[in-house]
């Protein structure tokens, strides 16, 4: 069971407000808020108090699933949404009745225990949809209500405001592929002049490791500027950087400089895709780490599982994968990379030469731009971690072991959401998400915050959600009570 969307814990800034009025419009607005059109999905949008917080999507478990693994699945899914501390939720399930139905009702039942107030419980299957909480075939008709159409104003709404939804999560996979064709003949044979531009780097009286990182820095800042203005490198360039990023301390100066821009998202999408697919895992890693930090948590997941497809012990890449399987909100690295306890730059050993100084950049991405210092700051760089494929820069000493390695077990699935937005329940915003995974384990659901702060903005009016803030259930007791005990034995 995957989990994915187009936010993680973060925000889109400057988005409009959208006005939500009905639960046709709720739905149509979930492709803005995830980043394309779910199939097969389980999806939760959230609240936290009169805020619609973020929503979160997962894959629904296959019929043939074992009962224990889909639990599991659902438990972690529930777990992420209850850690954010929201109140009230809405849960939509796309496809066929006999998959969504024990998924969507088994979820409920933890958030009701879990102290959240469930708003409804939703199906959408061929343009319709119908609620698990509503008996009154005047609201809720045996064969369902139509939806919005995909040219909706509130679609129309959420395009104007900068949001995209995708078709399918298959496009992000398209992002992400390696480039094929001439242009993959032209980078092998670019890939082999700039490993002969390498074995010349280095007179033999300078260091060789200390010229790899100067240039390093130096084409890293290079493909910065370019990106920038709207440029792109050549293909010798693309396989310069993507060779000296091999070298960890390249590597994590790039991972330094990292903001949220999206032009970064452009240039290390870029080197990902055209590099050689041996040289792939640091540009993916890059892109996985920037696209969580700007909230597409969909480009978050799948740059990562390229990246460990490439390389599955690749620690930069796992450890950005720990972070979107315990959906951590990328707001815990405002300020980066001057991180609260994070190593001390000046702990970090220095060149065995001084370095000419560096450029002023033209817009700074960090407070800590470190020249006269190693750039390897992160444990992973210091402890030696492996790379993707043999390291022609040579190694560094080896230091303590990888503590991401240690801690990181096996490759999860997916997951995917869409966090904060600060928008009032009447109203989303076109924004982020991210994706999660690791349905292997079975987090403990801590009970919500008093339930009460939930029913002060969200009263029973029928099915709707309202332009003034209202937000409710379709009715206070559960219909359909032997059909929903028989689904969700089946979970």
């Amino acid at each position: 069971m995957a989990l994915d969307g187009r936010a993680g814990f973060a925000t889109l800034h400057r988005m409009t407000k959208l006005k939500v009025s009905s639960p046709a419009e709720l739905i149509s607005a979930v492709p803005f808020l995830i980043g394309f059109h779910p199939e097969d999905s389980l999806t939760v949008v959230a609240m936290r108090g009169p805020v619609v917080a973020f929503s979160v999507r997962a894959d629904l478990p296959e019929l043939d699933t074992p009962v224990e693994e889909a639990r599991a699945a659902i438990l972690h899914l529930a777990d992420v949404v209850v850690r954010q501390q929201v109140q009230a939720v809405v849960i939509i399930g796309y496809g066929e009745e006999k998959r969504v139905a024990p998924a969507v009702l088994r979820i409920s039942d933890i958030f009701t225990l879990a102290g959240l107030v469930v708003i409804d419980e939703l199906r959408v299957e061929d343009g319709r949809f119908w609620s698990f909480l509503c008996a009154d075939p005047s609201c809720c008709p045996e064969d369902g209500v139509p939806c919005l159409p995909r040219d909706s104003v509130m679609a129309a709404e959420a395009t104007f405001a900068g949001a995209v939804a995708l078709p399918s999560r298959e496009v992000f996979l398209a992002r992400v592929a390696p480039v094929t064709g001439d242009d993959r003949e032209a980078m092998t044979a670019a890939t082999t002049r700039a490993m002969k531009r390498l074995s010349v780097l280095a007179p033999a009286e300078s260091p060789f490791l200390h010229q790899v990182r100067r240039a390093g820095r130096e084409a890293v800042r290079a493909a910065e500027r370019c990106y920038r203005v709207g440029g792109r490198l050549t293909d010798d360039d693309v396989a310069w950087l993507g060779l000296l990023l091999m070298h960890v301390p390249v590597r994590d100066y790039a991972w330094m400089r990292t903001g949220t821009k999206e032009w970064e998202l452009s240039l290390w999408s870029d080197l990902m895709r055209r590099v050689e697919p041996i040289y792939a895992p640091a540009p993916a890693s890059l892109l996985a780490f920037v696209a969580w930090r700007s909230g597409n948590g969909v480009l978050a997941s799948v740059a990562v599982e390229r990246a460990l497809d490439e390389q599955e012990d690749y620690a930069l890449a796992r450890l950005v994968d720990r972070v979107l399987t315990d959906g951590v909100h990328p707001a815990i690295l405002d300020g980066w990379p001057a991180l609260a306890g994070g190593p001390d730059l000046a702990t970090f050993a220095e060149d065995p030469e001084p370095e000419d100084p560096e450029p002023e950049d033209p817009e700074p991405e960090s407070p800590t731009d470190p020249a006269t210092t190693d750039p390897g700051v992160h444990a992973d760089s210091a402890a030696g971690e492996p790379e993707a494929g043999p390291d022609p820069l040579a190694q560094e000493p080896e230091g303590p072991p990888d503590p991401v390695s240690s801690e990181v077990g096996t490759r999860p699935k997916p997951i995917d959401e869409v966090p904060e937005s600060g928008l009032e329940p009447s109203e989303t915003e076109p924004g982020p998400s991210s994706e999660l995974g690791d349905q292997s384990k079975q987090p403990s659901v801590p009970m919500a915050p008093d339930q009460q702060a939930a029913a002060s903005c969200i009263r029973p009016m029928g099915r709707t959600l309202t332009g003034q803030g209202d937000v409710v259930h379709g009715q206070a007791t559960r219909p359909r009570t032997a059909s929903r005990r028989a689904a969700r034995r089946r979970i």
